[in-house]
């Protein structure tokens, strides 16, 4: 079956934090986890807004909480999207949600083979870097196998690196990972992360905001080369001046790549990497 725009959905939960995914495609729609102040609970994007989100934290007594959408939520969305033959559903990290069990409980129901789901092993704008691969692929007529193949590509050969301001977000929800060593050390500490396969993991400790972006520039210079097919997205968390200044560093150091995503980071992300994080993401899409 030749897969194209016209006959494929593509499907991603909120934490790709691409929210205006179904407005730039047609056949794209997204499923928003939940984040709950209390005994308050919205969904992520619809419902409460990031800046609204951030405005809120900052004066919240407690740590809020987060939760994957239902099965129905994904039955609901594949339903709409039913006049696709094909369905390709891209998720959060198995590791550190429990989305994908959903998407997949909803696909079962649904039965026949008309979606699919993948464990994207990342988070946040790499879900939605992704999902863009896989939608210029579509434009140009693909299959499942050529998608198979590249979900395997990306999840090897894509790069991601964030900061956080504190480990506390982390911590609190659950989602350290094997940096859980250094959360006791930090006070100027910034922490360089990346996820491998689902789970957060500590690349190196330097002092200051100038230090991890000078760590960035070296690493993002290490693994790339300038040319068009270089693909990069950048999120923050309530950061927009640190987004700007990474944005500039990327035209820096590869004048030719396409940044194709600045984002926001949601509620539900940013609930659990605190305000004043900000990472990138990269991939160079050169076909194989």
């Amino acid at each position: 079956m030749e897969l194209t725009a016209e006959n494929t959905a593509i499907v991603v939960d909120s934490t790709a934090d691409f929210p205006e995914a179904p407005t730039r495609f047609a056949n794209w729609r997204v499923v928003p986890l939940y984040v709950r102040f209390g005994d308050e609970s919205f969904r992520d994007y619809v419902e409460l807004s990031p800046a609204d989100f951030y405005a809120r934290l900052r004066s919240a007594s407690a740590t809020p909480s987060t939760s994957q959408p239902t099965p129905g939520d994904f039955l609901a969305a594949y339903e709409e999207l039913g006049n696709y033959e094909r369905i390709l559903s891209l998720h959060i990290a198995g590791n550190l949600s429990g989305t994908l069990e959903s998407a997949r409980a909803a696909a079962r129901e649904l039965g026949g083979d008309q979606v699919r789901t993948f464990d994207s092993e990342t988070a946040s704008a790499a879900i939605a870097m992704l999902g863009l691969a896989i939608q210029r692929r579509l434009e140009a007529g693909t299959s499942d196998e050529e998608v198979d193949e590249l979900v395997a590509r990306y999840r090897l050969e894509a790069g991601l690196l964030f900061t956080l301001d504190t480990f506390e977000y982390l911590v609190r929800g659950g989602r350290v990972g094997r940096a859980r060593g250094w959360a006791d050390e930090l006070l100027h500490i910034k922490p360089i992360l990346t996820i491998e396969a689902g789970e957060v993991v500590p690349i190196k400790r330097v002092r200051g905001n100038r230090k991890a972006f000078l760590e960035f520039a070296s690493a993002f210079e290490e693994d790339t080369d300038d040319r068009p097919s270089l693909r990069v997205g950048i999120a923050h968390a309530a950061a927009p001046e640190k987004a700007a200044a990474l944005e500039a560093m990327v035209r820096a150091e590869r004048s030719q790549a396409e940044i194709e995503l600045v984002t926001t980071l949601g509620s539900v992300v940013g609930a659990h990497a605190g305000p004043g994080t900000v990472g990138f993401f990269w991939f160079d899409d050169t076909p194989v």
